[in-house]
């Protein structure tokens, strides 16, 4: 089962992720997602979990509770999506500019 751990403080690390999770069951990852230019914490991560069960309950025991000083949000990561950025058509050419410069 894959979680969402969100309001993650700067300096949570993946293995500060899976020493509270594995309270809770047998933690298969656990990483903090990172800006890709500074490499900077986007304050947000993915937990997954061997069963859905420890899951369940680790997101029930979680939710809330302070992490590093922070109180995390803690949910069932939502499938990702194809479509990522911006969809439709570009925008329309300028018309000339009327008048002298």
């Amino acid at each position: 089962m894959r979680i969402y751990v969100g309001n993650l403080a700067n300096d949570v690390t993946g293995e500060d992720l899976r020493d509270a999770f594995s309270a809770h069951g047998e933690v298969a990852s656990a990483d903090v997602i990172s800006d890709r230019y500074t490499g900077q914490s986007r304050g947000f991560g993915f937990v997954e979990m061997r069963d859905s069960e420890s899951g369940q309950k680790a997101i029930r025991d979680l939710d809330g509770r302070e992490i590093k000083g922070r109180q995390v949000k803690v949910n069932e990561a939502r499938p990702r999506t194809e479509s990522r950025g911006f969809s439709g058509g570009g925008g329309g050419g300028g018309g000339g500019r009327g008048g002298r410069w």
